[in-house]
């Protein structure tokens, strides 16, 4: 029996001493899989910044030539002092946003906007119908106010957008039959590589252009006229919107992806010494048990 027992103590030490190597071994394993899948995401990072980069070069000069048009549009609602119909209390809001992710907090701060006026007044729940943009707002708007949502607009934000697609949004919203008194669009205005700001863009009706104090100050028009301009400014507007957004968009995706291609090198560094370390552990391990050996057998 004493035979028997001196017999397992070496095989339960040489037991450990295995268990310990291949734990040792699976450790730096997982510490090299998760170093190259790091390295991988810095990779794409980077290759996404220079990517937004370009893509903010060219939408940043497509903003300058496309200001003229939404701050003419503005500031004819501001000029003919146009007012919100007292008896219309019904409301439309435009929520500008993309169908694409990756870009910070620009399209939550445009849905969060909405979102708070909403809440802070229970009655434009009901009578508030909103316009989505782009996927990104009508997943966050959708889990609060679905059955506010008019219709969206998707497929935004993959190329530059154009007074085409404003023209198709205008379109819609004017065959839509939802009658309101006055309503905004919510955007993100750019102001710089690194900052943007919420902004907001009037919507009035026909009736509330019609009965303006200052409308008088335009010559020549008429219903029809009338009617073709509001058509053609409301294109306007949301045109302007969607390329200030596309422009805060593009700048806030380069930053975004610098500060992860920053945050991707400290975490190969932390990585690559801890395997270093790890390693050297094990090395060391494996070469004081050959010396213990060595030793035992002297």
């Amino acid at each position: 029996m004493l035979r028997q027992t001196n017999n397992l103590v070496p095989l339960a030490v040489a037991t450990v001493k295995q268990q310990q190597q291949q734990r040792g071994m699976a450790t730096l394993k997982t510490i090299s899989l998760r170093l190259k899948s790091v390295k991988n995401i810095q990779k794409i990072t980077q290759s996404m910044k220079m990517v937004s980069a370009a893509k903010y070069n060219h939408a940043e000069r497509d903003l300058k030539q496309c200001r003229p048009m939404g701050h003419g549009a503005k500031a004819f609602y501001e000029q003919a002092e146009i007012q919100a119909p007292e008896a219309e209390p019904k409301k439309l809001m435009v929520a500008i946003t993309s169908d694409r992710g990756l870009c910070g907090a620009v399209h939550s701060g445009v849905s969060r906007n909405i979102r708070d006026q909403l809440l802070a007044d229970p009655s434009l729940i009901e009578n508030t119908k909103i316009i989505c943009v782009g996927d990104k707002s009508r997943a966050i708007l959708g889990r609060l106010f679905a059955k506010n949502i008019l219709f969206v607009a998707n497929e935004v934000g993959r190329r530059p957008p154009t007074f085409i697609d404003a023209s198709k949004i205008a379109n819609e919203i004017m065959n839509s039959g939802y009658s309101y008194g006055s309503g905004q669009i919510v955007f993100n205005r750019f102001r710089s590589v690194v900052s943007y700001v919420i902004d907001k863009l009037p919507l009035f009706d026909k009736v509330a252009v019609a009965n303006a104090p200052k409308l008088s100050v335009y010559d020549s028009i008429d219903e029809s006229v009338l009617q073709s301009y509001l058509e053609f400014s409301l294109a306007s507007l949301i045109f302007y919107s969607m390329k200030e957004g596309a422009c805060s968009e593009q700048s806030s995706r380069m930053t975004a992806m610098d500060n992860a291609s920053k945050n991707a090198g400290e975490m190969i560094d932390k990585l690559t010494l801890t395997f270093n370390r790890t390693r050297q552990a094990v090395i060391t391990r494996e070469l004081i048990e050959i010396i213990s050996g060595a030793a035992a057998l002297d």
